[in-house]
């Protein structure tokens, strides 16, 4: 009898052995497909289960959680979310998470390991941590100058602190609320379905995922690749550039808006921006050292984050003398972001160099403490310091004397670079209006905003519309916005 209890006894043991084993290799080694596994909704309850992170303006939340008492309990709130949506995106219990809500989505949902303090704790309970909070580098009063000056129209704004890459404003219009598509019932659906059957399109981030043609704010980077390359040595030296101007090897001939172009000096050709002068001194420095400058600047790099990624800005490298002398004046195959183009103004601010722009400043837990903070930004040399110096001047006198003087501002500095791209067939498009600056108050050590403000629809008539007219204004209460905010502001 004995016997037979010792063997049950085993056996119990076995069974209870292969349950251990089961067991184990279901919760550790199988868990990841159970947890992806579309069927399984505990993943779902868990990170709703909870408020989420929030993500901070000027030390103001400007999102919040909803407990809506279901069982996917808590929802996504935003506080003036047309505003701050090409910064935010969205957070959708339906259809996921855009922009900062998607890169910092770890920090947000409390799933970072960095949110634990014990985190093997954590991997062993499937416990998720108290989400964290997005402290971004955006300063309130510029954006929302931004956003009031788009006033709706197609268009974006992008601004930036030149010394440190710190974005101060990120505008895209028109804009959505993204409350609209936080939960999951029949509303989110239609919602979802006619912003993205939207033909303007207001949930494209223009600032950081659209390209345009740059039209003549590109000759900022077609004057420091003259300038570096020793194609031009006296600023008002004349440059011996016929008006109208063949393109090499074709019977093209390139007009300007205004008069008196011909043979005129790179100061005076800068301050009216006369394509004839700039087509032709594109292909006299030649495409290598076209291509060198503009890819300092950053154009043709596919991998700019600011944490998400940026669309890529392009100049075309393998061009002929007439499309090079296109591309040097911004039309051709040359397309570049709003914040490509701030990236610009913010080298010649900076004596030459480009910090790659961020978004987040720090990552926080939900007492305050810090998580990650931005630190030092490495630098990449645009042009050599001397350029910068005269392109600077080049800039200041487009808003004293130039097509720029919209974007002048009492007791500061500001240099300016208009420009009005043609676009679409036998450029019969309504052109884009462009303008790149940078503002320094007479009582600042450095410039502190460097910007680019382009307008897609601009309300005017086809001949009214200019960068100096239309975009040059937004640019200019932006920069006031920055210049008057107090130092650390929006930080």
């Amino acid at each position: 009898m004995t016997r037979y209890i010792r063997h049950a006894a085993v056996f119990c043991a076995l069974l209870l052995v292969a349950l251990l084993v089961n067991a184990t290799r279901i919760q550790i080694f199988q868990a990841a497909s159970y947890d992806d596994n579309p069927a399984n909704r505990r993943t779902d309850i868990a990170r709703y289960g909870r408020p989420r992170g929030d993500i901070l303006v000027g030390d103001r939340p400007v999102t919040g959680s909803r407990d809506t008492g279901e069982q996917l309990r808590y929802e996504r709130t935003y506080a003036d979310g047309p505003l701050y949506a090409p910064v935010t995106g969205f957070a959708s219990q339906e259809y996921g998470t855009s922009f900062l809500e998607h890169s910092e989505d770890g920090v947000l949902s409390g799933a970072d390991p960095k949110l634990a303090p014990f985190p093997l704790w954590n991997d062993f309970t499937r416990a998720r941590n108290r989400g964290g909070d997005v402290v971004t580098t955006l300063n309130p009063g510029a954006q929302r100058a931004a956003y009031d000056g788009l006033a709706g129209r197609k268009g974006a704004v992008a601004a930036i602190e030149p010394s440190t890459g710190r974005i101060l404003a990120l505008v895209s219009s028109p804009s959505y609320d993204p409350a609209e598509l936080s939960g999951n019932d029949a509303a989110v659906g239609r919602s979802w379905a006619r912003l993205n059957g939207d033909a303007d399109k207001p949930m494209l981030n223009r600032a950081v995922r659209q390209t345009y043609p740059p039209g003549s704010t590109f000759k900022v980077v077609t004057t420091a690749a003259a300038l570096d390359a020793g194609v031009i040595t006296n600023l008002d030296a004349p440059t011996d550039s016929p008006a109208p101007y063949r393109l090499p090897g074709t019977t093209t001939r390139l007009t300007n808006e205004s008069d008196g172009c011909e043979d005129l000096s790179l100061r005076e050709a800068f301050k009216w921006s006369c394509n004839t002068v700039f087509a032709k001194l594109g292909v006299d420095v030649g495409v290598r050292d076209m291509t060198a400058t503009a890819q300092a600047f950053g154009f043709n790099d596919p991998g700019l984050r600011i944490p998400f990624a940026a669309a890529r800005s392009t100049f075309d490298t393998t061009v002929d003398k007439a499309q090079l002398a296109l591309s040097s004046i911004g039309q051709y195959n040359t397309r570049a972001t709003p914040l490509q183009m701030a990236m610009v103004a913010a080298a010649v601010a900076n004596g030459g160099q480009v910090r790659p722009p961020y978004l987040v400043e720090r990552t926080t837990r939900a007492n305050g403490a810090t998580l990650s903070a931005a630190g030092s930004r490495p630098v990449r040399q645009a042009m050599h310091p001397s350029t910068a110096v005269r392109l600077k001047k080049l800039m200041t006198e487009v808003v004293t004397k130039g097509t720029g003087t919209n974007a002048a501002i009492p007791h500061a500095t500001v240099g300016g670079k208009t420009g009005t791209a043609q676009h679409g067939l036998l450029n019969a498009g309504m052109p884009y209006a462009w303008f790149v600056s940078w503002a320094q108050g007479d009582d600042d050590l450095e410039p502190k905003v460097a910007l680019a403000v382009v307008v897609e629809d601009a309300s005017a008539d086809r001949g009214g519309i200019t960068g100096g007219g239309v975009a040059a204004p937004i640019a200019r209460a932006v920069m006031k916005a920055v210049l008057n905010s107090s130092p650390g502001s929006g930080r």
